[in-house]
């Protein structure tokens, strides 16, 4: 690769000077076009050994977990997967795990308790946008075979940044969508894909407006004057066209602030759909003549298959044996708990999420939940009390989806109104279902699993427990100690999983792997902290983090996973005591987490 650039480098170097000598302006160009469009595939390559790096990474660690998990089913003990590997211990210590400075990153900086500026990333992704801003400063200005004279320096720097700035539109986009083949295949999460998509936003606005700059100063050196840019302006299709993309993209840029997009992100959500086709129009036009048109047909094909998978997908899982249907309960605490009955059935699995769109509240918006629960209805029987046949059986047998809600702002404050003033507190809504999405990791392989939830977090453990619980009865996990600590406010938050707890409760050998630590931080007296049994607990106040990692590695079986789901203080402070540990036993740490 290093010979093929060099070689390169000298040929537009040898065809410059040629170009001086001749006038040879538009063969010279030629070959800088060329080098242009290497230098885009070459992106592309980075780009795709780093999700290659990526696979083989995550495919080494499910067949080691896959192995680990094979060789605990039997062994109750799991003494040699206790000690950890230190090498990788001193990597998650020290990169995968650790905040960008200090222990904060899950924990959002906020103006007010309503304007919120964002996160900050982990040092792992710090990395990686750093590599990508290095990738792309590169391409575009290192690897420039500079001609002379210098006045036609911009003319290439021009061609060069406009045609990254397009080639980086096909990951852009593809790391936008839900459907993001790159999910599951290289086990990275949607809020992962997020970040990494508005950085590399970002970079294709300013290598866009680097892109016009270069333009308007080469029309200045070339034709002298800035009344003559003017006059290209007006009378230019192509340069009209391109003027408009530049500021459809800075227009993104500006109203994807964190501050604007938290406070007002519906309006934020539908204006960014619209300047995101205006910019692709205007750019496709703008490009109409030129090769670079096949970059931009590339992302448009991308975007267009992920919106018709989300189409092909809503409509497939709510028109079957009639339509779904959505009731929701009002519960104490402005939660809701909302019961979807799918009109197909629903292969579920522990850590997956839906998009629950419901138009008489929000119209064609939809929102991200957590699964806490799925089971499917009896299976039918004919008039006669017989079984009916497999094809008719799965035919008409649904699926029961519930989910755990907390009242915001704007469509959840508008759904819990709805069912508040109900009666009985329960409202029936006609609903439409998107996914199941997630379901990126597995707990399988730990025989010590510690889960820490706050508030409406618990949400996205519920399903691990039960699955955890049942794969234990059937010696199908290699569990032997599953820990839940739920923090909540108030006791009766404990109606919200009332149902579903009850029935885990319920379950063959739970009480042989099951333990419940139950913190209450706002009780209204002592006489409401009491423990129902020795494997269910109730404290006074919030957790001490420390000495709870600490009493499950004392007594650890295995390797133990740690996951979360909760604010980012909670979050924040179960990765610091993580990291701390890394040396001591092999503990993984999980994070549950969604940034917008």
């Amino acid at each position: 690769m290093k010979h093929q650039f060099a070689f390169l480098l000298l040929a537009g170097l040898a065809v410059a000077a040629e170009e001086k000598r001749d006038g040879g302006k538009d063969e010279g160009y030629a070959l800088y076009n060329f080098l242009d469009d290497k230098m885009a595939r070459i992106t592309i390559l980075v780009l795709g050994c780093m999700a290659a790096f990526v696979y083989v990474w995550q495919l080494a660690s499910r067949f080691s977990g896959h192995l680990r998990r094979l060789a605990s089913l039997t062994n109750d003990r799991q003494r040699f997967f206790l000690l950890p590997d230190m090498r990788i211990a001193r990597l998650k210590e020290h990169l995968l795990y650790a905040p960008l400075f200090r222990t904060r990153h899950n924990r959002e900086f906020q103006l007010s308790r309503a304007v919120g500026m964002g996160t900050l990333p982990s040092r792992f992704h710090s990395l990686l946008l750093l590599g990508l801003v290095v990738m792309n400063v590169v391409v575009c200005v290192v690897t420039v075979p500079y001609p002379k004279p210098q006045k036609t320096v911009a003319a290439v720097l021009r061609n060069r940044t406009g045609t990254i700035a397009t080639i980086n539109l096909i990951p852009l986009l593809i790391m936008a969508g839900r459907n993001n083949p790159l999910i599951p295949l290289l086990r990275v999460s949607f809020d992962t894909w997020n970040l990494l998509h508005r950085w590399l936003a970002r970079i294709v606005v300013l290598e866009s407006v680097a892109h016009m700059l270069f333009w308007m100063v080469d029309k200045v050196q070339e034709e002298g004057g800035w009344p003559v840019v003017q006059k290209s302006i007006k009378g230019s299709e192509l340069i009209l066209t391109g003027l408009v993309a530049v500021i459809a993209f800075v227009a993104l840029a500006l109203h994807s602030f964190s501050a604007l997009r938290h406070a007002f992100y519906e309006t934020f959500l539908h204006v960014h759909i619209l300047l995101v086709i205006a910019a692709m129009g205007f750019l496709w036009v703008h490009l109409k003549e030129f090769p670079q048109q096949t970059y931009v047909l590339v992302a448009l094909i991308a975007w267009g298959l992920e919106r018709f998978a989300r189409f092909a997908i809503l409509l497939y899982r709510n028109l079957g044996n009639g339509i779904t249907t959505a009731v929701v309960e009002a519960l104490p605490g402005d939660a809701m708990r909302i019961t979807v009955k799918m009109a197909r059935p629903w292969n579920f699995e522990p850590g997956q999420h839906m998009y629950l769109y419901m138009p008489s509240v929000g119209l064609w918006t939809s929102h991200p939940f957590s699964v806490a629960w799925s089971q499917a209805e009896e299976i039918y029987t004919d008039e006669k009390g017989l079984v009916q046949t497999r094809q008719d059986v799965l035919a008409f047998q649904k699926a029961t989806i519930s989910l755990l809600v907390r009242r915001r702002t704007g469509f959840t404050d508008k759904l819990y109104q709805r069912a508040e003033r109900s009666v009985g507190g329960t409202v029936s809504l006609k609903a439409f279902a998107e996914g199941p999405y997630g379901s990126i990791h597995s707990l399988d392989s730990y025989g010590t699993v510690l889960m820490f939830a706050g508030g409406v977090g618990i949400t996205h453990h519920i399903p691990f427990i039960r699955h955890l619980v049942a794969g234990h009865a059937d010696g199908t996990v290699a569990a032997r100690r599953v820990t839940l600590v739920w923090v909540i406010q108030s006791p009766e938050h404990l109606e919200w999983i009332r149902p579903w707890m009850t029935s885990i409760l319920g379950m063959e050998r739970r009480r042989d792997v099951l333990r419940i630590l139950l913190f209450i931080t706002r009780p209204r007296n002592t006489r409401e902290i009491q423990s129902p049994s020795s494997t269910v607990q109730m404290y006074p106040g919030r957790p001490n983090i420390g000495a709870l990692v600490d009493m499950e590695a004392e007594n650890q079986i295995g390797a133990m996973g740690v996951m979360v789901c909760g604010n980012g203080s909670l979050s924040d402070d179960v990765r610091r005591v993580c990291r701390k540990r890394q040396t001591s036993s092999h503990i993984d740490y999980i994070e549950e987490s969604f940034t917008w």
